[in-house]
């Protein structure tokens, strides 16, 4: 799929606006620095960002954790102040409910957060398109459970049959499943939308080096390694701009189809120049595919006419 300009902001979000570091490992999970860091992320975005913001936990024991403590913390009922919450649960009719409701909250304007689960029934298929997801936030990396007797089989076969690692293979399926969080944002060439990855391994190279040309074609440098405020006013900006209608200047591609992406030097600049001009520069530039007789009638009837003048 072509874009029309560059509809994503992705950015990499390593440390807080304290510059404590972001991260999901098992040791710092209870870390209330950490957990704190994370809720005013939420926070923060929540009040720059208009209509649906989306979150994605690595497993639903630690989205139950960190919700939990942010409630305790009082971020949850600073975030409700600018938008409604959803939580994502196992049971597929509540999950049902909340997307419905979600979807209710961004179309009449009041805005809405939407927390779920990367691997989960939101992950894997339901789309956020439009203003139904202007902000994905990605909580930490998703990992696979390492206990599981199935995964352990598949790294052992991977290794004899392959030769490739361990750390290798789950490395790669995160950085794939955190891509498809990241995706549900952005589903037609009008779509725009912030794409954030809160966590300091993102920053490495084995990780940032995995994700997909669509992704890092967007990804500059200096937005590789920020804190919670920067990245805030970041996403603020994208969006101010983002917002506006669309207009030549910032047309980066367009479908190849289209007449806009054929050559035709000058027509812009020579407004002397007469319909049947226009049209045989037009065919001139136009691939023999696309010809049409529609265009070869008219051109033909120009010049007819421009003949019985002379």
């Amino acid at each position: 799929m072509s874009l029309q300009r560059a509809c994503m902001c992705p950015l990499i979000v390593t440390r807080g606006s304290d510059q404590l570091p972001l991260s999901s490992k098992f040791q710092d999970r209870q870390d209330p620095g950490v957990i704190r860091n994370y809720g005013y992320l939420l926070l923060e975005m929540s009040q720059v960002v208009p209509d649906g913001i989306v979150g994605f936990f690595t497993s639903y024991i630690f989205m139950e954790e960190v919700v939990q403590m942010w409630s305790e913390m009082g971020i949850l009922q600073k975030v409700m102040k600018d938008k409604l919450l959803f939580v994502e649960t196992p049971d597929v009719i509540e999950t049902s409910l909340a997307l419905d409701n979600y979807k209710r909250a961004c179309d009449c304007g009041r805005g809405a957060v939407f927390l779920s689960v990367a691997r989960g029934k939101v992950a894997e298929g339901i789309d956020f398109d439009r203003h139904y997801g202007r902000c994905v936030i990605m909580f930490g990396v998703p990992y696979q459970y390492t206990e599981s007797r199935i995964l352990k089989a598949r790294l052992e076969y991977l290794l004899e049959t392959f030769q490739i690692r361990e750390s290798d293979f789950l490395s790669f399926d995160a950085m794939r499943q955190a891509t498809q969080c990241l995706g549900r944002v952005i589903r037609s060439k009008s779509d725009y939308g912030v794409m954030i990855l809160a966590d300091k391994r993102y920053n490495r190279p084995d990780k940032r080096n995995k994700l997909p040309a669509w992704i890092t074609q967007f990804m500059q440098p200096s937005h590789t390694n920020v804190s919670t405020d920067i990245a805030v006013s970041i996403a603020q900006d994208f969006l101010r701009k983002l917002s506006q209608p669309i207009s030549a200047s910032s047309t980066e591609s367009l479908p190849t189809n289209s007449l806009s992406t054929f050559s035709t030097p000058s027509i812009e600049t020579k407004a002397l120049w007469s319909e049947a001009d226009v049209i045989s520069a037009v065919l001139k530039n136009m691939p023999a595919s696309l010809e049409n007789t529609r265009w070869e009638s008219l051109l033909t009837a120009q010049q007819n006419k421009k003949q019985r003048l002379d």
